[in-house]
């Protein structure tokens, strides 16, 4: 069922950055256009706020990443990579991403949650149940399922990779010719999880 957007919606967007970030590179080799994502999930509308949740290291390397995403209007959350005892790490926004979306979610028309995170589903329900419509923008191949079924409606990036990716050369937009990453990103411990 196709959702009608009105250029009246106040709209409200959620980006969990790790999870573009990680499937964008797992997937593509290829880095986020967060501009042509913005654009596409506000479709004219009426943006109240766009949040990105991301992970920082004890590098500063997200400095331009920050200023960019400030650039295009993305108010940027940040929390600092948990290393355990043992070389153990630790790094998601998954409950802070869920409080702000309920707390924003009801001063607004639509909520549009940028990951593929089947954690995020309960929320999606739950704004739902409270009125708001719930759109998700992600990767598709690597997006659960039940997130997919449970939005209003959904964007899935895999169908226009030159789109929102940064300089992808790659093959098709069927996701077909798909290059693989020279180097994966090690897992945390919750993607470690989920990959089970």
């Amino acid at each position: 069922m196709a959702i009608i957007k009105q250029k009246e919606q106040r709209v409200a967007m959620f980006i969990d950055a790790q999870n573009l970030y990680h499937s964008a590179r797992n997937l593509y080799g290829a880095k986020v256009n967060f501009g042509a994502v913005l654009k596409e999930a506000v479709a004219g509308r009426h943006l109240v706020r766009a949040i990105a949740y991301v992970i920082t290291t004890e590098g500063e390397e997200e400095k331009s990443f920050f200023e960019a995403l400030n650039s295009l209007g993305i108010e940027t959350k940040t929390k600092d990579l948990q290393i355990f005892f043992g070389g153990a790490k630790k790094a998601d926004w998954d409950v802070g991403l869920a409080v702000d979306a309920i707390r924003i979610g009801s001063k607004v028309d639509a909520v549009v949650l940028a990951s593929g995170d089947g954690d995020f589903v309960p929320l999606v329900e739950y704004l739902k149940f409270m009125g708001t419509q719930v759109e998700v923008i992600t990767f598709g191949r690597s997006a659960s399922g039940k997130l997919r079924e449970s939005a209003d409606d959904f964007i899935d990036m895999c169908d226009d990779q030159r789109k929102y990716l940064l300089g992808y050369r790659g093959g098709s937009s069927s996701g077909g010719g798909a290059r693989r990453p020279r180097k994966q990103a090690p897992r945390t411990r919750k993607e470690n999880h989920k990959a089970e």
